[in-house]
């Protein structure tokens, strides 16, 4: 079986705040939207954010929680950039969770929360290639 990911939706309490901070905060448009979904095409895959009330409804598991125990990963080509992402992503609606530094396995990195507290690191990893088109490639 291919090792893929084609989607990741993310329950969200309100639409319209997290499509501002997905759009202010990282400058990403929509390549679709309604008035009850809301899609960004990325390297390779489809992001969504969807009311997490819908989202129950359609997994038919009430009750989910947040923060979950993972961490989505915006990487970015040079250590500088980290703090300006964090810094503009708490500009608009975002919590820092762990201030920008160096983890002991190297490279540069920082934690946000979004408005609906899934967590997002921001990192710059030395070992990481990233093509002009987003796409990242671990090298060893």
């Amino acid at each position: 079986m291919q090792q893929q990911i084609s989607l990741i939706t993310l329950g969200v309490a309100d639409l319209g705040r997290s499509k501002r901070f997905y759009g202010d905060g990282f400058g990403w448009k929509p390549v679709f939207e309604t008035p009850g979904i809301v899609f960004y095409q990325m390297n390779g895959m489809v992001l969504g954010l969807w009311p997490t009330s819908d989202l129950e409804d359609d997994m038919q598991r009430p009750g989910l929680v947040r923060p979950g125990a993972f961490a989505l990963a915006h990487n970015v080509a040079a250590k500088e950039d980290v703090q300006p992402v964090l810094d503009r992503l708490a500009a608009v609606g975002g919590r820092i969770l762990r201030p920008a530094n160096a983890p002991p396995h190297g490279g540069f990195r920082g934690y946000v929360a979004d408005p609906d507290d899934h967590a997002w690191e921001i990192a710059w990893n030395p070992s990481w290639a990233i093509a002009e088109d987003g796409r990242i490639t671990f090298r060893i």
